[in-house]
């Protein structure tokens, strides 16, 4: 079946149960046994499941459900990619007034705790009480299908299931304030995350896709995932040689140039915002400040 081979695995709410599925040719909704995306990962013969029941009569029209995020509670901290992008480093460092050498020998990574990630179209909390600077961050996200630990460049591929789109929600006071990134990005509301999963065999590898943002409809930041500074099959193979990544690892490849930080003066955002974040051949994420 021709749609297989774009699939758009999904988690979404439906008669009050949350389900995960696949969305196939037409754009109905194959329900799938799993609980879950990350217990469907750790279960044999799930890719043949969907293809078994691709078109069954217990398909459900796109419009009857709610999508919820892909994987709405990560089992683990999401990895991410500090400054990623060259013209990003170069925005962050005239933000914090440093200096900037133009050269990034080593990649950045930290981790970003999500309670519950949030769906297209819900909300971005601003947590106004605490943060004054709310910024985002578009970023390919890369979701590992399969548990992988030493894992070749040539070989990292194959452990990809897919890709989505992230936005890094962060309030760079506090990050500043702290000296590092993790609460200042970790606060709950500040992972949005979706639509969907679109597998990888959709995508050339690497992928170079166009990725974009816009708030209230002005677009911010414009450029292209091969942009990066190290690149998907770097960071899995690095970190792998000594870690374990799990199935349903979310890793975030960093955002390019044009966030809020990166204006003179800095444009942030502010209740009633509407960020919507746009990657080429997965689709757009748009969530609401309130």
């Amino acid at each position: 079946m021709e749609w297989i081979r774009l699939m758009k695995l999904i988690t979404f709410l439906y008669n009050g149960r949350e389900r995960v599925g696949v969305i196939g040719k037409g754009g109905n909704v194959t329900p799938l046994a799993s609980e879950s995306l990350n217990a469907m990962l750790e279960e044999k013969g799930w890719r043949e499941d969907a293809e078994e029941k691709a078109g069954s009569a217990g398909t459900i029209p796109f419009s009857a459900v709610k999508l919820l995020a892909p994987i709405p509670v990560p089992r683990q901290d999401i990895i991410c990619l500090g400054i990623n992008y060259m013209e990003h480093a170069e925005e962050s460092a005239r933000y914090k007034k440093e200096a900037f050498g133009g050269e990034r020998p080593f990649a950045v990574y930290f981790s970003k705790r999500v309670n519950r990630a949030v769906e297209d179209g819900g909300y971005i909390e601003s947590h106004s009480d605490l943060a004054d600077s709310l910024d985002y961050e578009c970023e390919l996200a890369v979701v590992i299908g399969k548990e992988c630990r030493n894992v070749a460049k040539e070989e990292v591929r194959e452990y990809i299931l897919g890709y989505t789109i992230l936005n890094d929600v962060s309030a760079r006071e506090i990050q500043t304030r702290h000296k590092q990134w993790y609460f200042g990005k970790s606060m709950d509301g500040f992972t949005p995350m979706g639509p969907w999963i679109v597998t990888a065999d959709e995508f050339s590898f690497p992928p170079k896709l166009a990725i974009q943002s816009y708030v209230n409809g002005e677009l911010r930041q414009d450029s292209n995932t091969e942009k990066l500074i190290f690149g998907i099959d770097h960071v899995i193979s690095e970190l792998s040689a000594g870690m374990t990544l799990k199935a349903g690892t979310v890793i975030a490849t960093g955002t390019p140039a044009g966030a809020g930080m990166g204006f003179v003066p800095p444009r942030f955002l502010k209740p009633g915002d509407v960020v919507s974040c746009k990657i080429e051949g997965i689709g757009t994420l748009t969530n609401t400040v309130r």
